[in-house]
């Protein structure tokens, strides 16, 4: 299993878009919301990702194939 701690930065045109509904589906992915902000033009949010390996690294990729930002981020954040 492998956890990830990343920030997703969302363009405008994804906001009301449910992007984190699609990627737990997609790729039954377990997702812990730790912080988020959001508004009328500019959102984020950070997120713990677990799941396979693979399968992680896989709805990374799709998430950036999407148009998001995928920053990794540490423990401490």
């Amino acid at each position: 299993m492998k956890e990830a701690l990343v920030r997703l930065v969302y363009p405008p045109d994804l906001l009301r878009v449910p992007v984190l509904n699609q990627l737990i589906q997609r790729f039954d992915l377990t997702v812990n919301i730790l912080r988020a902000q959001v508004g009328a033009e500019a959102g984020w949010i950070e997120l713990q990702i677990g799941g396979k390996e693979e399968t992680v690294d896989d709805a990374l990729n799709w998430l950036r194939e999407r148009g998001i930002y995928v920053q990794s981020i540490d423990d401490e954040a």
